[in-house]
C-alpha cells in the first residue's frame, strides 16, 4: 500500500525564481510519513508519551529529477520497503499531483527508532511492527 500527501507548492517554499528549494522536499517527505503513521493509528506524540519511543532518520538520499515551481500541486508517495526489528527503510517519491509517471524528486529514509532517555536503538511495539509488516506486504 502506498500512502499519498498532497502538497500545494506557495512562495515560501520556492527561491527568487518561483522553483522549490531542495530543503522543502525534505520537509514534504518528513509530513507524509507522519501522516502515513496516524493513517496507520499511530500518534507520534502518544508514541513519545506512553512508550518512551520515537522514529528518528538515521539516513536520507534523495535524487532531485525535477522542478517543482510556484502553484504545483504535488503527491508525495510513501511505501515501506524493509523492515527490522528498530529500524525501517521507506521509499518515497514526489509527484505532480495529475500524474504518477512524472517523477520530481525520489528518496530512501532510514528511520530507526530510539528510546527517548538515551537516543539508542529500541526495538518497536509488536503493534507498530505488525502494522508496518502488514504494509509491506501490500505493496510486496
Amino acid at each position: 500500500m502506498s500512502a499519498a500527501y498532497p502538497v500545494r507548492v506557495y512562495w515560501e517554499d520556492t527561491d527568487g525564481s518561483g522553483v522549490v528549494y531542495h530543503a522543502n522536499y525534505l520537509r514534504w517527505l518528513e509530513r507524509a510519513r507522519t501522516e502515513w503513521l496516524r493513517q496507520l493509528g499511530f500518534s507520534q506524540q502518544e508514541m513519545m508519551i506512553s512508550a518512551g519511543i520515537g522514529f528518528t532518520v538515521a539516513s536520507i538520499e534523495i535524487r532531485y529529477l525535477k522542478p517543482a515551481r510556484l502553484d504545483d500541486e504535488l503527491l508525495v508517495r510513501t511505501r515501506v520497503c524493509d523492515i527490522g526489528k528498530a529500524s525501517i527503510v521507506f521509499k518515497q517519491e514526489i509527484h505532480y499531483a495529475h500524474s504518477d509517471k512524472e517523477i520530481l524528486a525520489m528518496a530512501s529514509v532510514r528511520a530507526g527508532c530510539v528510546g527517548l532517555t538515551n537516543f539508542r536503538p529500541q526495538r518497536m511495539p509488536a503493534a507498530i511492527e505488525k502494522a508496518f509488516l502488514k504494509e509491506k506486504l501490500h505493496v510486496g
